[in-house]
């Protein structure tokens, strides 16, 4: 490993925290849900709530196990806040034609408005968030995450 590289790894003498690009994803990753979770609050709603309203709203209906892929949730998990979220009327299940041991989730009309509900409840948080950079530093850092991601998956 260079003498350059060993300041970011935690297995040399070199390493210095505030060089650690996953110090700064998990202190971001915790100060985001502090404030998301305050910010969903005030409408009803949670951080699995949003991801998994936000997934299918892009996704279209589908199954738990793509929900539970894309909102970084065990299936049982998944499971669980899907049925609480049908509950409430913000989605849908069905059992899949193609495969009777798949369910599928969609959105109705309440998911849509908890959807516009949620969005104007967090406005700020992406605002601050985003407060200084430019779309494309945002492209150039989700570029840099998703190629850490890869090579993490590929590990």
């Amino acid at each position: 490993m260079s003498k350059q590289l060993s300041r970011h790894n935690p297995a040399s003498e070199d390493f210095v925290k505030d060089d650690f690009p996953f110090y700064w994803v998990a202190r971001l990753n915790n100060i985001y849900h502090h404030h998301m979770e305050r910010a969903l609050r005030k409408v009803g709603a949670d951080l699995p709530t949003w991801r998994i309203l936000f997934i299918l709203r892009e996704n279209g209906t589908s199954s738990m196990s793509e929900i539970s892929l894309h909102a970084v949730v065990k299936l049982p998990t998944i499971t669980k806040i899907v049925y609480r979220l049908q509950e409430r009327g913000l989605v849908l299940t069905s059992t899949s034609t193609a495969d009777g041991r798949v369910t599928e989730v969609s959105l109705t009309q309440a998911g849509e408005q908890m959807i516009a509900d949620m969005r104007k409840a967090t406005e700020n948080v992406f605002l601050k968030g985003y407060e200084g950079l430019t779309p494309v530093k945002i492209a150039r850092l989700n570029k840099m995450l998703m190629q850490v991601f890869d090579n993490l998956s590929h590990y």
